[in-house]
């Protein structure tokens, strides 16, 4: 393995000595941590060679940015860890291995995807040949690590694609692009789709025929359609591993046909059955978690863009639902941590698209993202077999959401809500409206307050619950304040008890 081209090291250094960053994180995952010294180290010599070359002096070259390792993220190590920087005051993280790409929050990161192996000529003769008998056109897209093949893959389709170019089998091909290998922190992606852009024709260099509407993003990957055309015309075949991202996309685009080649056996799978027995299950647990009255809404993330947002769009959906809902944080949650949490009957997990998904198999209660419990806890929804991933798509669709529901206003002249009603004809009228609403208000809620039709208001927040349960853990006040279960048993140490009798 060349070591400097599988980590970047020129790529990197030149983005941290252009923009001047004077603190620098190195996220790693575990599995690349045995190489994070050399990669600093190399790291560090780089950027003294920029400077010097830039200053002319090697004195001068003592300011080089200072360069932290992190290991053990805080959550999933696909994203950015904002809170491990935070701790070295670094402005700008250089995050090496399996990405998701989510926007961070505050600060700017650079991602190192890997270069993994793979076998050019194979994989393009196993696509030709499927999409031969296929008949559609194909759009391959593939895991972030095998971004750097992609030029050698898109040559060895070209010519294997000549072969059937005179035959009745001949097919056309489309590839999605990278969309960066920089993130840049971003406040608010409300009223971005991240999954479905429908945007103007700018930024179209990738097209297909000219002309285009829909543009996709998943993965960190992104492509255009041309007009009138649908995903499901196409073959999706993708390169790369079974992984999350896969996962991701298998669920996301469940309705096309999808192919996937291995890189590290050098087949291709044809059936992906498995995966999307998945969707199933998914659909189950809404379906359970619609009983619940208890919700846990667990904070799987602290770097991705919107999260705050996300989370009080849940706390806000579950309690106009009428259920109890609050909010833990506990890192990477686990069995052991939720069963601490026994009264919930199902948690809520804002994270990444890629870490969202948990088996909850050896967990008490089920673990369902936040597009699900939308499907749950919104009164009148109904799944229609599309699956969204993005918490940012679940944030934008809630806002349209909203702006539909405040469009309606209740008519008492026409003895109902109405979509088009007018307040602006009188002061008069607008006041003897709003007026008469508020006391229906108030008359419902005394109404339903002994029959508890409506019982969110009187529902404890979950700090209070959990102060008021009977049992809160142990505490130890001191020496001569153990609580019963301490005086069990001997004092002393082992070589010799306080009680123990000398023979």
């Amino acid at each position: 393995m060349d070591f400097e081209n599988y980590y970047e090291i020129t790529r990197v250094a030149d983005f941290i000595h252009t923009y001047n960053f004077s603190r620098v994180a190195l996220q790693f995952p575990d599995k690349l941590l045995k190489d994070s010294s050399r990669v600093a180290s190399s790291l560090r010599k780089k950027i003294r060679h920029l400077l010097e070359d830039s200053n002319g002096t090697p004195e001068e070259s003592r300011g080089a940015a200072k360069l932290y390792v992190m290991a053990d993220t805080t959550y999933g190590s696909c994203c950015v860890d904002e809170v491990g920087a935070a701790h070295v005051k670094a402005d700008c993280v250089i995050h090496y291995g399996h990405t998701c790409l989510s926007p961070t929050t505050t600060i700017p990161a650079f991602c190192v995807f890997g270069k993994a192996p793979i076998m050019a000529s194979n994989c393009a003769e196993s696509l030709c040949n499927y999409a031969a008998k296929c008949g559609k056109p194909v759009l391959v897209l593939f895991g972030l690590e095998y971004a750097h093949a992609m030029p050698d893959i898109k040559e060895a389709l070209t010519v294997e694609a000549m072969k059937y170019r005179d035959s009745n089998s001949g097919f056309e091909i489309y590839y999605a692009d990278v969309t960066n290998s920089i993130i840049i922190p971003s406040e608010s992606l409300k009223m971005e789709n991240r999954h479905l852009l429908l945007t103007d024709n700018q930024d179209n260099n990738e097209d297909f025929s000219g002309k285009t509407d829909i543009k996709f993003r998943i993965n960190g990957l992104r492509w255009s359609l041309p007009e009138g055309y649908s995903l499901s015309d196409y073959l999706l075949f993708w390169i790369g591993s079974d992984n999350s991202a896969f996962t991701n996309f298998i669920l996301t685009f469940h309705s096309c046909e999808i192919v996937r080649y291995d890189a590290t056996e050098g087949y291709l799978k044809t059936d992906v059955s498995q995966q999307a027995k998945i969707l199933k299950h998914r659909y189950f647990l809404v379906e359970k978690a619609k009983d619940a009255n208890m919700v846990g809404i667990l904070v799987g993330t602290l770097g991705v863009a919107g999260y705050l947002d996300m989370i009080h769009q849940m706390t806000e959906l579950v309690t106009k639902a009428g259920k109890k809902a609050y909010t833990l944080v506990m890192g990477k949650p686990n069995p052991a941590k939720l069963a601490n949490f026994p009264e919930c009957d199902v948690f809520i997990y804002v994270s990444c698209a890629q870490t969202a998904l948990l088996d909850s198999k050896e967990f008490l209660a089920p673990i369902i993202t936040p597009f699900e419990a939308m499907i749950a806890f919104n009164r009148g929804s109904e799944w229609t077999g599309a699956y969204v991933m993005e918490f940012q798509d679940v944030i934008a669709s809630h806002t349209v959401e909203v702006k539909k529901e405040s469009e309606a206003r209740f008519s008492f002249l026409q003895g109902g809500y109405v979509e088009d009603f007018d307040l602006q004809e009188g002061n008069d009228d607008k006041d003897t409206v709003l007026s008469l609403v508020n006391v229906t208000e108030k008359a419902l809620q005394l109404r339903n307050k002994d029959t508890q039709l409506f019982s969110r208001r009187d529902a404890k927040s979950g700090a209070e619950y959990f102060a008021a349960r009977s049992f809160q853990g142990l505490e130890i006040h001191g020496s001569d304040s153990f609580p019963e279960p301490f005086l069990i048993g001997r004092r002393g140490k082992a070589s010799g008890y306080e009680d123990e009798q000398n023979k």
